[in-house]
C-alpha cells in the first residue's frame, strides 16, 4: 500500500460508525465544485482529499477485479470456484474460470468491445454470469447489471442511456425467449452493435461460445485502473426506470472484502447464490464476488425454492447464503415442517433487501439451525450487518452496523438538522464505498446528495446506543415488494397510457408474505364505459414492464382524496386499501 504522509492534514472522519463529527457539512453557502469521472460528464466521483484518505486508511488497496481473479487462480488453481447445477453440474476450478475469462475477454476485444464500453448483462444464475463479468472486468468494459425479470421498457432504456455496444442474454430461460426480447431492443436502439446469447440456439445473434480468442490478444490492451469505473448497477428508483450507479474497483472490492471478513468467509466457505446474481446483495454481501475474494466456492442456484435449494445445501455442503424476507419465511416454514435433507452444513443465513420483521427473524435459528445475519444496504454503497457474535436480541431486532469505521452516518429531521441517538429520522451517509452521484444524472444528484457528498438514502431509521440501525420505513414514494423496488410514478405513467384512464395513483398495501404489494387506484375518463380490473392489468403487462411492477390490485374511484394544497393524498389511499383488506380481503 502506498504511504500518504499528508494524511494528517485531512479533516477528521468518524472513528466509530454513528458518531460522526459534522464540521465538514456545516455552513455551506452553495454546492461546491464536484469531481467527475473523466469522459463521463455529470458523473461525480470522490474528491481527491477523500480518495487519498481512503487509500491511506488501507480501504482502497489498488486492486482490480481482473487482477483479483488472476491472483486467486495462481494461489488456488485446482480449487473449485463455481458450481453450476443447471449446466450439467459443471464445476470450474479457479484456473478454469480465469482461463475462460481471458479467452472471452480476448473475444470481446476482437468484436470491438473496448475499455470503457458499456455492455448490458442480463444473465440468470449460471456459471456464464461469472465468466462474462470477469471477462469484461479484465478489459475494462463496464457491465450494466440488468435482472432476468426486466423487459423491453427497462432494457431498451439501459442500452440507450448507457450507449451500450453489446447486450448479453440467455437463449430461453424460465419459459421466456430472450432472443425475441433482444430483437425488440435492437429495433429500438440501433446503436447496439452486438447481441451475445450465452446458451442454446442463438438465432440471428452471436453465440457466447464464438466470443473467444487467444488470450495473447490481451497483451498491450489498455487495462482498467483501480480508481476507474468497474461496472454500473441499478438503483431501486422512485421516479421511473432505475438510475445507473457507478462503482469502482477500489470501492467495491473494499465493500466485499469487509463483508467477507464480517461474515467469516474463508477458503472453506461455500456460498449458495439464490437471489438473481446481478443484484447487489448476492453480488457482494458477501455474495459471489466476496466468496471468490476469500477463495471459497460459489454454487449457482437455478431456483430459489426449498425443493431446489435444500438438496444443493446438502450435496455441496453450503455454509452461507442470502435471502430476501419473503423467501426466508418460505425456507423456515419448509424446514420446520421437515425436509428430508441434511442442512447442518449451513452456518449463516443472511437476510436483507427489505425489513425482516422481528417475529420472522426469531424463527430462523430454531427452523434452520444456523445463525441469522441481518443485512441492510443499498447499491449506492452503505452496507450494515449484524455481527456473528452479536447477542441474539440484537440480531433479531436491528439491521446491523456499517462495514467501515469511516462510514459516516447522519440521522436528520426534515430540515437536515442532526437528531440524537434513539430519535427517528432520515438516513444520510457517505464513506469509502458510497458513491458520490449517479451516472450522468445531474438533476437526480442535486436532489439525492448533499452539497458535501452525503447520500440521501430515503430510509427512515433510528440508531441504538450500540451503533446498530433499526429501519422504520421509507421516505420516498417507493414500494418494496419483497425486496423488488417498484417506482409508483413509472407504473402510473403506464396506466395513464390506457385510453380509458383519466388518472392513476399507485400505492403500497400491506401483505403478510411480501411485506408490500401494489394497489393502483384508477379514475376512468367520463363516458369511457365499463373497464374491468383485469383489463388494466393486461394492458400494463403488455407494455413490456417487469412482472413485479404490474399492479397486484386495481381499484376504481370517482376522485382521489387530496391534501390541503390540492395534491393527491397517497397517505389516505394507503389507509383506504388497508381498511378494505381488513374488512374484506379479496383473493
Amino acid at each position: 500500500m502506498t504511504e500518504h504522509t499528508e494524511h494528517a492534514e485531512y479533516p477528521a472522519v468518524t472513528g466509530h460508525a454513528g458518531h460522526t463529527g459534522h464540521a465538514e457539512h456545516a455552513g455551506h453557502a452553495g454546492r461546491p465544485a464536484v469531481a467527475e469521472y473523466p469522459g463521463h460528464p455529470g458523473t461525480p466521483t470522490w474528491p481527491a482529499e477523500f480518495a487519498e484518505r481512503y487509500r491511506a486508511a488501507g480501504h482502497w488497496r489498488g486492486e482490480t477485479f481482473g487482477r483479483m481473479l488472476r491472483e486467486r487462480a495462481a494461489a488456488h488453481g485446482d480449487r473449485v470456484a463455481v458450481v453450476d447445477p443447471a449446466g450439467d453440474g459443471r464445476r470450474w476450478t479457479y484456473a478454469e474460470l480465469d482461463e475462460r475469462a481471458d479467452r472471452t475477454a480476448a473475444g470481446l476485444l476482437a468484436l470491438g468491445v473496448a475499455k470503457g464500453d458499456r455492455v448490458v448483462l442480463q444473465l440468470p444464475n449460471t456459471a456464464e454470469f461469472l465468466q462474462v463479468v470477469f471477462a469484461l472486468f479484465r478489459i475494462g468494459a463496464l457491465p450494466v447489471f440488468a435482472l432476468p425479470a426486466h423487459r423491453v421498457t427497462e432494457i431498451a432504456h439501459f442500452c440507450e442511456f448507457a450507449e451500450a455496444v453489446a447486450y448479453v442474454v440467455p437463449g430461453v430461460h424460465g419459459g421466456f425467449d430472450y432472443r425475441v426480447l433482444a430483437d425488440e431492443v435492437r429495433a429500438r436502439v440501433p446503436g447496439l452493435r452486438h447481441v451475445i446469447v450465452a446458451d442454446g440456439d442463438p438465432g440471428a445473434h452471436t453465440p457466447l461460445s464464438a466470443v473467444t480468442a487467444d488470450p495473447a490478444a490481451l497483451d498491450g490492451a489498455p487495462a482498467p485502473a483501480p480508481h476507474e469505473m468497474a461496472f454500473l448497477q441499478l438503483s431501486g428508483g422512485t421516479t421511473g426506470v432505475p438510475k445507473l450507479i457507478p462503482r469502482t474497483h477500489d470501492d467495491y472490492l473494499y465493500s466485499l472484502r469487509g463483508s467477507a471478513e464480517i461474515c467469516g468467509l474463508d477458503g472453506d466457505s461455500v456460498y449458495l447464490c439464490v437471489l438473481p446474481a446481478a443484484h447487489n446483495f448476492p453480488l457482494s454481501s458477501p455474495g459471489t464476488l466476496g466468496t471468490l475474494y476469500a477463495g471459497g466456492r460459489v454454487v449457482m442456484c437455478p431456483d430459489p425454492g426449498p425443493d431446489t435449494a435444500f438438496p444443493l445445501i446438502e450435496r455441496e455442503g453450503v455454509t452461507v447464503t442470502g435471502l430476501v424476507p419473503p423467501l426466508a419465511l418460505v425456507w423456515t416454514e419448509s424446514a420446520a415442517a421437515g425436509t428430508g435433507h441434511d442442512l447442518s452444513s449451513l452456518k449463516v443465513l443472511l437476510v436483507g433487501g427489505a425489513k425482516f420483521s422481528e417475529e420472522a427473524a426469531r424463527r430462523v435459528r430454531p427452523a434452520l439451525g444456523c445463525t441469522l445475519q441481518q443485512v441492510f444496504g443499498m447499491a449506492e454503497g452503505l452496507v450494515n450487518y449484524t455481527r456473528l457474535d452479536d447477542p441474539e436480541e440484537v440480531i433479531v431486532t436491528t439491521q446491523g452496523r456499517p462495514i467501515s469505521p469511516d462510514d459516516e452516518i447522519r440521522i436528520v429531521d426534515d430540515a437536515d438538522n442532526d437528531l440524537p441517538v434513539g430519535a427517528t429520522g432520515h438516513l444520510l451517509t457517505r464513506g469509502p464505498y458510497t458513491v458520490r452521484g449517479y451516472y450522468r444524472a445531474p438533476g437526480h444528484n442535486a436532489a439525492s446528495f448533499t452539497a458535501d457528498g452525503f447520500y440521501r438514502t430515503g430510509d427512515v431509521v433510528r440508531m441504538t446506543e450500540t451503533g446498530h440501525l433499526v429501519v422504520e420505513g421509507r421516505a420516498k414514494d417507493q414500494i418494496n415488494r419483497g425486496g423488488e423496488k417498484v417506482a409508483a410514478e413509472e407504473v402510473e405513467n403506464h396506466i395513464l397510457a390506457h385510453p380509458a384512464v383519466h388518472d392513476a395513483a399507485v400505492v403500497s398495501m400491506p401483505d403478510p408474505y411480501l411485506g408490500e404489494r401494489t394497489c393502483a387506484w384508477v379514475i376512468l375518463r367520463s363516458g369511457a364505459g365499463p373497464v374491468k380490473r383485469s383489463e388494466i392489468v393486461r394492458f400494463v403487462r403488455g407494455r413490456g414492464l417487469a412482472a413485479f411492477k404490474v399492479p397486484d390490485r386495481v381499484e376504481f374511484v370517482d376522485a382521489f382524496p387530496s391534501t390541503g394544497i390540492g395534491k393527491v393524498s397517497k397517505k389516505d389511499l394507503r389507509a383506504a386499501i388497508a381498511a378494505q383488506l381488513r374488512e374484506a380481503p379479496r383473493a
